[in-house]
């Protein structure tokens, strides 16, 4: 298999497993899945809340990177989220992510940022629609 094959496949695992485990936090907010909210089998974060609506951002935004639709603008969108995740609830705690607790905060936000510019790539659902088009070049 040669390199260029190799990468394509390594993205579309780390695109739909970071999705997936993105869609997985954003089901425990939002419908209480997997545990539930804060642990609470069944709680979910109050709707019309900045937790809530983080929720709604990680579910259907975890969908959009497992099935590649809107990839560019649905990452960049979740990457800046990350990005004010960190500032405002991690960093007050101390410095240093391994400190503050805020490692998957800031790996989210650069993975998401990196999503962004790099497309859905060929496996996706935005490189499907552009081939429909009649544009082959990948999103």
């Amino acid at each position: 298999m040669d390199k260029h094959k190799t990468m394509e496949i390594t993205f579309f695992l780390l695109r739909v497993a970071a999705g997936f485990m993105f869609f997985s936090h954003g089901a425990q907010k939002f419908l209480g899945w997997f545990g539930g909210f804060h642990g609470e089998p069944g709680a979910t974060a109050p709707l019309m809340t900045q937790i809530g609506i983080g929720g709604l951002l990680e579910f259907f935004g975890g969908l959009a990177m497992v099935i590649g639709i809107g990839t560019r603008y649905v990452a960049f969108i979740l990457s800046g989220m990350m990005a004010v995740a960190y500032w405002q609830f991690h960093a007050p705690n101390g410095a240093l992510p391994i400190v503050n607790h805020g490692e998957l905060a800031v790996l989210y936000c650069f993975l998401f940022l990196f999503i962004s510019m790099h497309g859905g790539g060929r496996w996706s659902l935005d490189a499907l629609f552009q081939a429909k088009r009649g544009n082959a070049q990948l999103p």
